[in-house]
């Protein structure tokens, strides 16, 4: 891992940069979004082995390998049938085999972040060095150093948030809150299941959330109802905030006659695409309404076109790679929520894109006017340098740096966290020394910008000092 990583070619900016980036190194880490399981926090128990912490929860990952035609029940990936039948170490071998795949993507950037930093590991991964690595990683796993809270707290977290479905019974979560222990994990309601009506769970999800909120959710009031006491309990155990998987940002701001009307058609399993649209669209200011009530902050994670691979999806269900960003609109799409809520300055917006072409001509424009707007990070396929330094580029024009909110890492795989948001301070403190050895910025000003980026706005984004 060459000290230099990510700064510029350029001597004078490179110091520039390596003095911002002394500003912000061992600052704590925020991570505000992400799909970290709470169970392994919870019961703090060891990880059985590499493949199981590192290879098979990560799609990032195996979505590569799958792409040269390796299989994922030879990963170690789990299916919709049961565990993968896979021994570890063979699952590693072939992984380490096939590791030249990832030369000049982020996530060799990580991973060999994680095996330098976190094991210590100074050789490279491939097919000889396999079982070395197999048996140092393994090793390690099992002593107590290496179990989820003394990670969490070795890699200076000071907030991790998970994020959990409407119909979770949140125990993970209670039970890390009660166990004395000091780290801060919380969570983010994320209600798709029970919102969409072309979710394969959509009918059993609406069950149980009946079963937990002891409402009749097949009633449109009784139904926003048990929203609002779900989202109670998901702050009660330290959520501050909202996330939507949505196909697209569409909202919607129908009469309450015309919700209910909707309602009854997708609940009772009569309704075409363009209805099932129409109700997460108009779901979307429902939550804006909630969240103007309860402060919940709203994330809207839009312009995915998820698990494509049809196959893929029975076999192995959900978030296995097949996920392919598409064409998303937000000028029109957003306009109903923002003519309700748009200068209401008790509701906040988070939203993000995996549409690069949106930024400078209508997120940046939106975010830059709007109270209620913020700009999530760059996300999936682009929190990469270069999605990063992209993303720097077309927005802070428009919007500047303050309507933007830091970074969060949006990771299942919790060892890499560090080495993500290692990667954001540098693309950061990279662009803002070009900005100074430009004179567009003061080096002071330029310093009290990394932190603020790296520390400060996450806090501030997600309302993390200020209780709900």
């Amino acid at each position: 891992m060459h000290e230099d990583r990510l700064f510029p070619a350029e001597p004078q900016i490179r110091a520039i940069a390596w003095r911002l980036y002394g500003e912000v190194a061992r600052l704590p880490i925020i991570s505000p979004h992400g799909h970290t399981d709470p169970r392994w926090f919870a019961q703090n128990e060891a990880w059985a082995n590499p493949t199981e912490l590192l290879l098979a929860p990560d799609h990032y990952l195996y979505r590569m390998l799958y792409s040269q035609g390796v299989s994922l029940e030879a990963l170690g990936v789990p299916s919709r049938a049961g565990p993968s039948k896979a021994d570890p170490r063979e699952a590693w071998r072939l992984f380490a085999k096939h590791f030249y795949l990832f030369r000049g993507t982020p996530s060799s950037m990580w991973l060999n972040h994680v095996f330098a930093t976190v094991f210590g590991i100074d050789v490279a991964l491939n097919a000889k060095t396999a079982d070395h690595y197999y048996d140092i990683i393994n090793a390690a796993l099992a002593t107590p150093d290496f179990r989820p809270r003394a990670l969490f707290d070795r890699f200076n977290i000071e907030l991790l948030a998970t994020t959990e479905g409407p119909t979770d019974t949140l125990e993970y979560h209670e039970t890390i809150r009660s166990s004395g222990w000091q780290g801060r994990v919380v969570t983010a309601y994320r209600p798709d299941p029970v919102i969409d009506p072309e979710h394969e769970q959509f009918q059993g999800a609406l069950a149980r959330f009946a079963e937990l909120t002891g409402e009749d959710v097949y009633d449109w009031n009784g139904y926003l109802r048990a929203h609002r006491k779900r989202r109670t309990d998901f702050i009660a155990v330290g959520a501050t905030s909202t996330d939507h998987g949505h196909p697209t940002a569409a909202t919607a701001n129908l009469s309450p006659a015309e919700a209910e009307a909707l309602f009854r058609k997708v609940t009772g399993g009569d309704f075409t695409a363009a209805e099932a649209e129409l109700f997460r669209a108009q779901m979307l200011t429902e939550m804006a309404r909630m969240s103007i009530d309860d402060g919940l902050v709203m994330q809207i994670h839009p312009g995915s076109f998820r698990n494509h691979n049809q196959w893929l999806f029975e076999a192995y269900g959900r978030d296995k790679g097949a996920d392919i960003p598409t064409r998303t609109d937000y000028v029109r799409a957003l306009k109903p929520l923002l003519d309700a809520f748009g200068n209401d300055t008790r509701l906040s917006v988070i939203v993000f894109t995996l549409d690069e072409t949106s930024y400078s001509r209508e997120l940046a424009p939106l975010a830059g006017h709007y109270p209620i707007l913020k700009l999530g990070p760059a996300w999936w396929f682009h929190d990469s340098p270069e999605g990063m330094r992209r993303f720097r580029e077309q927005t802070t024009e428009t919007a500047g740096f303050y309507n933007t909110v830091g970074f969060n890492d949006d990771t299942r795989a919790f060892l890499s966290i560090p080495a993500r948001h290692d990667v954001a301070r540098r693309i950061d403190c990279a662009f803002l020394a070009r900005l100074v050895a430009e004179h567009r910025l003061e080096e002071d000003e330029a310093a009290e910008l990394a932190v603020d980026l790296a520390y400060n706005l996450p806090k501030r984004a997600y309302k993390l000092d200020e209780g709900l």
